[in-house]
């Protein structure tokens, strides 16, 4: 699996299609399904994106979880029924769900923000202010990450 980096803004048609960054849709080459799978963020008012193959990594995460654990209940029905696996058509676009773009106050264009391992589809003046204080957040903390040879 490739790693989703970077940021890219693309317009909704008349027909509510957008497409997925080329850079993206290249890091899903070796997945099985060929599109994106997306649910609505509860972090933050945007949507979040990712290949199936990882979608199905986090279903094994919660296969960990206690069966009458509240917080797998809360974790499935956003993260498995709130779910929608998107194809490609043939020039790489997705339709998104209305209920999905206004979750994200998505009207005319979208910013695809990479995350490494997944992605998020943002409003993007609302993303601006959003990494503005993300920004301001890390400088305040100046986190180290650790990597390992």
């Amino acid at each position: 699996m490739g790693l989703f980096l970077s940021c890219y803004e693309n317009r909704l048609d008349t027909k509510g299609r957008i497409s997925v960054p080329a850079a993206f849709r290249s890091s899903l080459n070796n997945e099985n399904f060929a599109g994106v799978v997306l649910f609505r963020s509860f972090t933050h008012n945007c949507i979040e994106g990712l290949s199936m193959s990882r979608m199905e990594k986090m279903a094994g995460a919660t296969d960990q979880m206690g069966i009458f654990d509240t917080e797998l209940d809360d974790l499935s029905a956003m993260l498995f029924a709130d779910a929608r696996p998107l194809s490609f058509d043939v020039t790489g676009r997705i339709v998104i769900p209305e209920d999905l773009l206004k979750h994200a106050n998505i009207k005319d264009s979208a910013l695809f923000v990479g995350r490494g391992n997944s992605f998020q589809i943002w409003n993007p003046a609302d993303f601006e202010r959003t990494q503005k204080a993300s920004l301001n957040n890390l400088k305040k903390i100046r986190p180290s990450l650790k990597i390992s040879n």
